[in-house]
């Protein structure tokens, strides 16, 4: 039987970039946009909050952009500083490069397991599925959903007792699936 995991996000991540005022390097999305346009083009920013000292910084969404070519209704979230607009731009990787930024994600997901009684069985076929992308270590996830030391998950892996089609070291983002034997 296979169990389905799921990984989701329970905040905003923490945007990474120096503060130019306190050398703080966290800042965190506000969830408002700034939109500006000069005659048929706009700029639009995400404005995001440095945790140490509050100054407010610009993440560049749209710029030089024509207005015609752009939907209306993306226009029109972003002047009602929609949330959820607000987290598919943190998400978007085209954003994250032209700003120089990365996202942390620490204490912002967590991992629905749907219960604990496949802990039990000599087997276990376990999917993991992403609801968004949050980069992961896939032997931090196994062991906090199995229940064990992630050096356990680690012998289990040496032993070749968990197995998976993808690489179970490093970080992952995207679903994939594993087979835990005891």
């Amino acid at each position: 039987m296979l169990n389905t995991w799921v990984v989701m996000p329970t905040c905003l991540p923490l945007v990474i970039r120096r503060c130019h005022t306190c050398a703080s390097a966290r800042f965190r999305a506000s969830g408002k946009f700034r939109v500006n346009a000069n005659h048929k083009l706009l700029d639009a920013w995400l404005l995001v909050l440095c945790t140490g000292c509050g100054v407010t910084a610009k993440l560049t969404v749209l710029e030089r952009m024509n207005v015609r070519s752009l939907r209306p209704e993306l226009l029109e979230r972003m002047h009602a500083n929609d949330l959820g607009l607000t987290a598919e731009v943190l998400q978007d990787p085209v954003v994250l490069r032209r700003n120089r930024v990365a996202l942390d994600w620490d204490d912002a997901w967590r991992l629905d397991t749907s219960g604990t009684d496949h802990l039990d069985r000599e087997v276990i076929d376990v999917s993991v599925r992403f609801t968004a992308r949050i980069p992961v270590r896939p032997v931090r996830l196994i062991a906090e959903g199995c229940g064990l030391s992630r050096a356990e998950v680690e012998r289990l892996i040496a032993e070749e007792k968990l197995v998976s089609a993808v690489r179970l070291r490093g970080k992952l983002a995207g679903d994939f699936t594993f087979r835990l034997k005891r």
